[in-house]
């Protein structure tokens, strides 16, 4: 293990790219301890805790994609949740409408910067929309608990509006996710890594000491008296989550491989007939992105929920979305199967590999080439992809259920199994590949060098 860390950095340019990785991450680290001005971080804090009461509740789960920003109300506390509902609207735009599907084709590099293009702005308008919604939710937490917004910046009104309270919170906070999605780009562009997963992976990783916390906390060591959670809970836990990511990390990197036959190959110069190869179909084709979408598409109308209150018809209809009730649990198994076939047919195009293989002489064993290898091809991916949708829903909605059969606090089971757990496997298998592409380009290049050497 040493050693290959040791030759990860003995590469300049691999070297460069995890550092600058690194200094990114720790400023959006920061950025999550920098308060909002006009709004007291720790009377927030203490009425958030006082909120959750130890139960399943959409706060802690924008907390914990905010990295523990949320609840300090910081410039950070939307994270970068508007930001993926951007991505899965722009998404959902270029798989409805044709004339995007062909500009795409056609010139892709255009194509994909003018959807970023309109990401960026669609970040900004949802950002802006829920940092009003957040300003308007501190002023009714101030109405319960007086303190957590400044009397300064509460009375300065305008026709009776705290309009000074308004603009600051709403500018710092999607000022932040602006920022943060800044740092993504950065990241995914000159480091290693995506850079938004890295985001909300590192702000998941920064909740892990007080989980711990949380743990010692429900053992009471202390005392002689027995804690709200014994031994035997912690030992199930610790189980569920190795099966987890052991179960994780197989069905990720997982596949099915289609074997293929060779009529005739040109290998150099010279023409080989027949040869043997396959095609890997991979079972969890789109990874965590089914996850991270699910649960932020289900933030907003939870969330509005939560700022409107059940006394209207919309905010009793969001409210029902909140974590932990019926509705919720079958609209997110639903939105992460959906997620799952959408994303897999958006990346994976059998038409494509059928007509590469109808050029290169190549055919799948009892399967006609053409239209009968291309309809092969994606009832297969059909299957296979069935089987990981239903592994990440199942794994996703386990918190709930640990929670409930072994009486764990929410922010434990939370960390333990569900959506952190498959972002936190998923980000780090896919920049562990990222890595283990740059040490096999660098061989590759060095053998190279060296055969041109031998060859003068």
């Amino acid at each position: 293990m040493i050693e290959h860390i040791k030759r990860i950095f003995q590469i300049p340019e691999l070297r460069a790219k995890i550092t600058f990785t690194l200094m990114m991450l720790a400023i959006c680290r920061i950025g999550g301890f920098v308060p909002v001005p006009g709004i007291n971080g720790d009377l927030a804090l203490a009425y958030f805790r006082q909120a959750a009461g130890g139960q399943q509740n959409l706060l802690q789960l924008l907390d914990i994609f905010s990295g523990g920003a949320f609840q300090q109300m910081t410039v950070g506390a939307l994270s970068v949740v508007p930001y993926i509902s951007a991505s899965i609207i722009m998404q959902l735009l270029v798989a409805l409408l044709p004339g995007v599907q062909r500009e795409m084709r056609e010139n892709p590099e255009l194509g994909r910067r003018k959807i970023t293009r309109w990401t960026r702005i669609g970040t900004l308008a949802l950002a802006f929309l829920q940092a009003t919604m957040f300003a308007k939710f501190a002023l009714q937490m101030n109405q319960s608990q007086p303190g957590i917004v400044l009397s300064q910046m509460a009375d300065f009104t305008v026709f009776g509006i705290p309009l000074l309270f308004f603009t600051v919170v709403v500018a710092s906070m999607t000022t932040g996710t602006l920022f943060l999605m800044w740092i993504g780009e950065q990241i995914t562009e000159r480091g290693i890594g995506n850079g938004i997963s890295l985001i909300i992976a590192i702000g998941i990783l920064s909740q892990l000491p007080s989980v711990i916390g949380v743990v010692f906390q429900q053992l009471n060591l202390a005392s002689q008296e027995p804690g709200q959670m014994t031994f035997a809970s912690l030992v199930l836990m610790l189980g569920i989550f190795v099966s987890v990511v052991i179960g994780t990390i197989l069905v990720i990197q997982g596949q099915r491989r289609i074997p293929l036959q060779y009529a005739r190959r040109v290998v150099g110069r010279k023409e080989v007939q027949g040869g043997s190869a396959y095609i890997p179909l991979k079972v969890n084709y789109a990874g965590v992105i089914p996850v991270i979408f699910a649960s932020s598409l289900l933030m907003f109308p939870a969330t509005l929920g939560s700022f409107l209150g059940s006394d209207n018809v919309i905010g009793w209809l969001a409210m029902s979305l909140r974590p932990g009730t019926g509705i919720y649990t079958v609209c997110y198994v639903l939105l992460i199967i959906f997620f799952t076939y959408f994303w897999t047919a958006t990346q994976f195009h059998p038409e494509q590999i059928a007509s590469d293989m109808k050029k290169n002489g190549a055919f799948i064993p009892g399967i006609r080439q053409g239209k009968p290898t291309q309809e092969f091809l994606d009832s297969t991916m059909n299957r296979i992809t069935l089987i990981g949708a239903v592994f990440l829903a199942i794994i996703a909605v386990l918190p709930m259920l640990l929670g409930r059969l072994l009486n764990v606090p929410p922010s434990v089971s939370y960390f333990f199994g569900g959506t952190a757990l498959l972002i936190l496997v998923g980000v780090v298998l896919d920049t562990v590949k990222q890595v283990e592409s740059h040490l096999l380009t660098r061989r590759y290049d060095g053998f190279m060098k060296r055969g041109r050497v031998q060859g003068r």
